[in-house]
């Protein structure tokens, strides 16, 4: 089995992080570099950097904001929002980026994964599904869960493997900054279902929600926001937990840096 990933996800919007409930993403809880410094001590294994407003304003990434976080981030850094162009994966793999998640505009051009992927390997594309449990059957939704696109989940993860994507990050947007638990039937679902890895999302709480989304559910990777944002947890205490449980995780940096 390989080790289990633990990544802290950061939610960015005008200049600053903010944190929500079910994609209501209001509150501020201050400047991205310090949380970044902060995950860097705290034996992270990656980092995800969502733009959740770049999309819907049309905007390109914040470049300057994301070469500024790569000089101080010492762990693969995944960055989202906004991406419709292979010039700015191109950029973004410039100035530092290890990996870019596209989720949007992977429904008007699903080429863009493809393209991503021929160019920087399959390792380097993050596509990300945000979905909803509507008439029994879960519904994917683009611009940062606002925009529903009739496309059922696992017709469209499916597709999304054969375009090339290498991993998929699955959010269940009801459980978003919840922190009462992953939704296990949605991500045993997928894994079922797909041979590439998979990042659970939405929801993340108590030590044993994470622990099943790996050993029952199948996910590749835990990712969460508001328990290291909101709760004394630290991503060291999973870690840890986890490892008691005889789940293999990856060594802490600590140790290294």
């Amino acid at each position: 089995m390989l080790k289990v990933r633990i990544i802290p996800t950061l939610l960015y919007k005008d200049f600053g992080l903010v944190k929500g409930k079910g994609f209501d993403s209001w509150r501020r809880i201050g400047p991205v570099l310090p949380a970044v410094k902060i995950f860097n001590s705290r034996e992270v294994d990656e980092l995800i950097f969502l733009d959740i407003t770049s999309t819907n304003k049309g905007t390109n990434p914040d470049y300057e904001t994301i070469s500024e976080l790569s000089r101080f981030c010492f762990v693969p850094l995944t960055v989202g929002g906004g991406i419709n162009k292979i010039e700015q994966v191109d950029k973004l793999i410039e100035i530092g980026a290890d990996k870019v998640s596209i989720n949007s505009a992977s429904y008007e051009e699903p080429e863009i994964i493809s393209k991503v992927a021929n160019r920087f390997g399959k390792q380097c594309i993050v596509a990300s599904i945000d979905v909803r449990f509507e008439n029994n059957e879960w519904i994917c939704y683009k611009n940062s869960g606002l925009t529903r696109t009739n496309k059922n989940l696992l017709k469209w993860a499916k597709e999304l493997e054969s375009l090339g994507a290498g991993e998929i990050l699955i959010t269940s947007i009801e459980r978003d900054g919840s922190m009462k638990g992953y939704d296990q039937e949605l991500i045993s679902l997928l894994t079922k279902n797909i041979r590439i890895p998979v990042i659970a999302s939405g929801g993340a709480g108590p030590y044993d929600d994470l622990f099943l989304a790996v050993s029952n559910s199948g996910a590749s990777a835990v990712a969460a926001a508001s328990i290291f944002q909101f709760t004394e947890t630290t991503p060291n205490e999973i870690k840890n937990y986890l490892k008691e449980k005889g789940m293999p995780v990856r060594k802490n940096y600590s140790n290294v840096f």
